[in-house]
């Protein structure tokens, strides 16, 4: 059986189109002063000093996929008629997680509760975007290791609470990949603490 891979720092630059995207500023439609584009950098750069970004990633043989059932090894179940599509070609997947750490939900907690609501709202999307990086990221390590075998990843990846793959399978991905080990937490609503964490399946075909 495979064994959990630990990235303890995944380092990233923040990903700025996609935050101002997520920001809502919109490229050749959305006009921004030098002033509001400095002072939102600047907010970015200071959300990215307080994430700490780290996952985790576990390579699964598919034992069966068939309608909507898809058995992993290590007796991974899954029931799912989207991501049994999705994985139709795969003989294995990865799971994988990643997360931005407290500190920058806590930051995000004070700027609220200081009625700073233009920061909170930027160390939330700079939070959110780079959280999701983080996978692209982890994606990037597999596709490398996976050119010697001439494998590679699918593009895209899966997320439970998408489609028909019900939130409540993020719990069993969340202990097959040990999340705990890095301070995340789930609760009995399948949802991830600290918030800025998520997860996901690619396929390798």
């Amino acid at each position: 059986m495979e064994s959990i891979v630990f990235f303890e720092r995944i380092p990233l630059n923040p990903p700025r189109a996609q935050i101002y995207h997520r920001l809502g500023y919109k490229k050749h439609t959305t006009s921004l002063s030098t002033t509001q584009q400095e002072e939102t950098d600047a907010l970015i750069n200071e959300a990215t000093a307080l994430i700490a970004l780290q996952g985790m990633s576990l390579r699964m043989q598919v034992v069966q996929n068939e309608n909507d059932k898809i058995c992993l090894s290590d007796g991974v179940v899954f029931h799912s008629k989207s991501l049994s599509n999705f994985l139709r070609d795969c003989r294995e997947t990865v799971l994988m997680g990643a997360t931005a750490g407290k500190t920058i939900m806590e930051a995000i907690k004070d700027k609220t509760r200081g009625n700073l609501l233009s920061a909170a709202v930027v160390y939330d999307a700079t939070a959110s975007e780079m959280t999701d990086a983080a996978l692209d990221w982890i994606m990037e390590y597999y596709n490398r290791m996976l050119r010697r075998e001439g494998k590679t990843l699918l593009p895209r990846r899966f997320s439970a609470g998408y489609a028909d793959f019900n939130l409540a399978n993020q719990k069993m991905i969340y202990e097959k990949l040990q999340m705990n080990k890095f301070g995340v937490e789930i609760n009995p609503s399948y949802l991830l603490i600290p918030e800025k964490s998520v997860t996901a399946i690619s396929g390798i075909r």
